[in-house]
């Protein structure tokens, strides 16, 4: 018999996750290493977890995600995302909460690209008049 599973995309900044919800106890797996291993800080911890809780399904998924790219953060962000997706995609009728919330919307925001003749995107070389 072949296992039910949900698989959701999710992007922000440069990080790509790709996410899959098993029926299971709640344990959430990042790139083969525990949540809390893999982050080590409380608050990424609850910015992967707040879809879930949003639904109170907490103890019904397991989790497994394969991120990539970007810093902590992104990827954080990007396994959300994720999750919401893949909880749609378990149960249609989630939708409108989770797109209240904001866990179905792309985050647009990137880093802005370094333009010649300044030292990063925006700051300029340091004025001197002699």
């Amino acid at each position: 018999m072949a296992q039910v599973m949900f698989y959701g995309t999710g992007r922000r900044k440069n990080a790509i996750a790709r996410v899959f919800l098993l029926p299971g106890e709640g344990n959430v797996t990042i790139n083969k290493r525990p949540l809390n291993e893999y982050f080590g800080r409380r608050t990424l911890e609850m910015i992967v977890r707040q879809p879930i809780e949003l639904i109170g399904a907490a103890g019904r998924f397991d989790i497994q995600a394969k991120v990539l790219g970007g810093g902590i953060s992104g990827q954080a962000g990007a396994i959300k995302m994720g999750i919401a997706r893949a909880l749609v995609q378990a149960d249609p009728n989630l939708r409108p909460m989770l797109k209240k919330a904001g866990f179905l919307t792309r985050d647009p925001r990137m880093k802005e690209r370094r333009k010649y003749g300044l030292k990063k995107a925006r700051r300029a070389p340091q004025f001197s008049k002699r």
